[in-house]
C-alpha cells in the first residue's frame, strides 16, 4: 500500500462518482483523493454493444465528457450495469418498476458489470469486472417490503447487495464482491499499480 501512497505522492487522485458507496470502497483503499460530482452525463450507448462492452464504454464516456484535465491529476470514472437475458436492468424509475424489476431477478442468475476507466493527460485505460449473482425465489411480501423500505431507485437492477435483500436474497455470487457494491476494488489497486 505504502509504494501505491509514494506513486501518487505527487499526483491528485479524482473520483468522479455521486455514489456513496464508490466513495467508501475507495477511502478503504487508503488512498487520499477528491470528490467532483460531475454535469449529468448522457447515458446512452450504441445499441450494437453488449454486456461488458456497454458498462466500459460508459465509463469511458464519463472520463471524456469530464473536463481536461491537469499535468498531475489522475481521474477514475466507473459505471455499473445489471445483464441479463441479453438486455440491460436499469435503475427504477418509481416503485412499480423495482417490483418489477426484483420479480424478473427472482430465482435466476444475473451478471453485474462495472466499467472502470483511469485516465490522465496523456494516458487512458478501460476495464471491466463481472461478478454472477443468484437470487433464490423472493416472494411478493420480499420484494415489496424491501422496496417500500429502501427505496433502491438510484441502483442498477434495483437492489444493493448490501442491504436486506442482499442478506436475505442472494444465494450466492462468484466474483468480486464489492464490484456488485459498485467498485471492483481489487482490480482497480492492480491497475493504479500499473498505470
Amino acid at each position: 500500500m505504502e509504494t501505491l501512497r509514494k506513486k501518487y505522492e505527487y499526483h491528485k487522485i479524482i473520483l468522479a462518482s455521486a455514489s456513496i458507496r464508490r466513495q467508501d470502497l475507495l477511502k478503504s483503499l487508503g488512498l487520499d483523493f477528491e470528490v467532483i460530482i460531475p454535469d449529468t452525463c448522457n447515458e446512452k450507448y450504441p445499441k450494437n454493444l453488449k454486456s461488458n462492452e456497454i458498462a466500459k464504454y460508459l465509463a469511458k464516456q464519463k472520463s471524456e465528457n469530464f473536463r481536461i484535465l491537469k499535468e498531475n491529476e489522475i481521474l477514475i470514472t466507473a459505471d455499473t450495469i445489471v445483464w441479463l437475458d441479453d438486455k440491460v436492468l436499469d435503475k427504477p424509475a418509481d416503485y412499480s418498476e423495482a417490483y418489477q424489476i426484483l420479480k424478473f431477478l427472482s430465482g435466476k442468475s444475473h451478471e453485474v458489470i462495472t466499467g472502470v476507466c483511469i485516465s490522465s493527460i496523456d494516458k487512458c485505460i478501460v476495464f471491466d469486472s463481472v461478478t454472477n449473482v443468484k437470487f433464490s425465489n423472493l416472494s411478493d411480501e420480499e420484494i415489496k417490503y424491501y422496496v417500500k423500505n429502501y427505496k433502491p431507485y438510484d441502483k442498477a437492477g434495483a437492489y444493493g447487495i448490501q442491504e436486506w435483500l442482499g442478506l436475505a436474497g442472494i444465494e450466492y455470487i462468484n466474483g468480486c464482491f464489492y464490484n456488485v457494491v459498485g467498485l471492483p476494488v481489487q482490480k482497480l489497486y492492480r491497475e493504479l499499480c500499473d498505470f
